[in-house]
């Protein structure tokens, strides 16, 4: 193995990404936009939930508790009603998602110390709402009860939860770790799934095939660009992600950035690898890549849904996909501090993913034409 004929192949595609505004485009716009239109679209928050007052009692007590709901900062009124048909088709035609219902002689139940039924329909079409909702409810309405009241319900048991690593349940602080491994799976992965294919379909591997270049000296020569490229978006969204979204990490940034050439290398590997396989077709190897990258990357990490919630099959199927072990490590980092003393395992694993594919790559580009 020479490295001056690696240095060649790696300076051929360099220049040949150069020369390509469309895989430029790809390889460093493409990863900011997911990033922007991700993190901003993706979130567990619950907020402004929109709701839709049926007052039948119009009373300064009724008035009180809807303005407990506005003040809140999780309901939004958008309508006030005159009857259930009304309610019905604020829902129906998704323009609320609640509908705060409170009977008549409210006020004067209160007052005599009656029990009073506040009446409550949620749009169950989005369950995780609906949950969170139901939830706030509930709260808003002991609330309410108490300060009426003026008495303290004492409950029996008192429960003092505290939370670590992300005390503000911000979203935004673990969607964005999580957001940065799939982004850097699928960007790596479609691009170095072209370079193979594209010397095929454009008739220049031949004269490759030609030259004394060894299949793991072209297989060098051909990842490297791309695993810079990796290298820089990576720091981007990172940087990104940090001071954009103010997204803490607490760990540190050398360890991570360590751990993700790692995962870097098994992307661009694997990528060329799918080159490989493709036989010579671009829109077969992208196809490949996007299937074999993104899907995974996105339902079978952990990055969306818990693992441990999958079925058996399925939690046995995301030991293969490296993506589950960077997420890991990637929210370990940013949100735990987690050093490589706890994070070791999917160190080894990754590393060990990335020599597996390397290996193949190599093993299966063959200096023939078929």
């Amino acid at each position: 193995m020479k490295f001056v004929r690696i240095r060649a192949i790696a300076k051929k595609e360099t220049i040949q990404i150069w020369r390509d505004p469309l895989s430029l485009a790809i390889a460093f716009l493409m990863p900011l936009i997911q990033l922007f239109i991700y993190g901003y679209a993706i979130t567990f928050d619950v907020n402004n939930i929109s709701t839709v007052v049926y007052d039948r009692d119009r009373s300064v007590e009724s008035r009180e508790l809807v303005s407990e709901f506005r003040e809140s900062g999780y309901f939004t009124i958008v309508a006030y009603v005159e009857s259930y048909d009304e309610i019905d088709t604020q829902i129906g035609s998704d323009n609320a998602k609640v509908a705060l219902i409170i009977p008549e002689r409210f006020a004067s139940d209160i007052k005599t110390g009656r029990p009073v039924q506040v009446g409550v329909i949620i749009d169950g079409s989005d369950s995780n709402t609906a949950t969170i909702a139901e939830g706030y409810i509930t709260g808003i309405s002991l609330l309410f009860s108490q300060r009426i009241s003026g008495a303290k319900f004492a409950p029996l048991i008192d429960i003092r939860s505290r939370v670590w690593y992300n005390p503000e349940l911000k979203s935004r602080n673990f969607i964005i770790p999580g957001l940065i491994v799939v982004i850097m799976a699928v960007i790596v992965a479609l691009l170095t799934s072209l370079t193979i294919a594209r010397e095929w379909e454009r008739g220049t591997m031949e004269q490759l095939i030609s030259t004394p270049v060894k299949p793991a000296e072209l297989v060098i020569g051909k990842l490297i660009p791309y695993f810079a490229i990796g290298f820089i978006d990576l720091i981007l969204a990172i940087v990104t992600g940090v001071f954009w979204f103010g997204v803490p990490i607490y760990g540190s940034a050398l360890l991570l950035i360590a751990l993700s050439c790692i995962f870097l290398f098994g992307g661009v590997c694997f990528g060329i690898l799918i080159s490989i396989k493709a036989k010579g077709s671009q829109a077969v190897a992208s196809q490949m890549a996007l299937l074999s990258s993104f899907l995974p990357a996105i339902l079978l990490s952990g990055f969306m849904f818990a693992i441990s919630n999958m079925p058996k099959p399925l939690q046995i199927i995301t030991h293969i996909i490296p993506a589950r072990y960077f997420v890991t490590i990637s929210k370990g980092i940013f949100m735990k501090g987690s050093s490589l003393e706890i994070l070791w395992v999917e160190t080894l694993l990754l590393s060990l993913f990335g020599a597996i594919v390397f290996a193949a790559a190599i093993r299966s580009f063959r200096k023939r034409i078929d």
